[in-house]
């Protein structure tokens, strides 16, 4: 089993949200046939990723890719529901990125169980470093994210020493 099978099930929610992201409701609307736990799950799981693409300031194609081959595999949706969810996540990002990243981090901690919360820290890995080279400013914005999710610091280097050999900073 994959860490990206654990998306196949719907994720137990731990605790309602009051307030639902703007953000998240606007992505949740482009997959609207889904239950709506779900499509908030997804919606939340895209942007987080957008939000590690974007930490350099600049999300590559090979990056943009990598988000819709994830979302399309842990949605289980079509290819052109991916992309369109992904679109709004990036472009949702770049717009509230600063305002929203950290509300949404916090919906999909309330949502998610911990092994799906683990599932992300490495797809996070995996969007960063699809361009071959995590930067400093990406893999400090994962760690940032690993402690949004009230994840242990030994879960953020186990995922990391996947992915050494793209950090930037043992590059040089």
């Amino acid at each position: 089993m994959g860490f990206l099978d654990l998306f196949r099930k719907p994720p137990i929610r731990q605790a309602e949200s009051r307030v639902a992201s703007d953000t998240v409701r606007k992505i949740s609307r482009a997959i609207d046939e889904l239950p709506a736990e779900r499509a908030t799950y997804i919606a939340a799981f895209a942007f987080i990723l957008g939000r590690v693409a974007n930490a350099d300031l600049e999300i590559s194609d090979e990056e943009v890719a990598e988000m819709e081959r994830i979302v399309e595999r842990l949605g289980g949706l079509p290819e052109e529901q991916a992309v369109l969810v992904v679109q709004i996540a990036k472009s949702q990002h770049k717009l509230f990125g600063s305002t929203e990243s950290f509300i949404v981090t916090q919906e999909f901690n309330r949502i998610a169980t911990r092994a799906q919360k683990q599932a992300l820290l490495h797809c996070l890995f995996a969007v960063s470093s699809s361009d071959q080279s995590i930067s400093v400013m990406e893999d400090n914005e994962i760690r940032a994210i690993t402690k949004e999710l009230r994840l242990d610091h030994s879960d953020f280097i186990a995922a990391r020493s996947i992915y050494r050999e793209h950090l930037s900073v043992l590059k040089a």
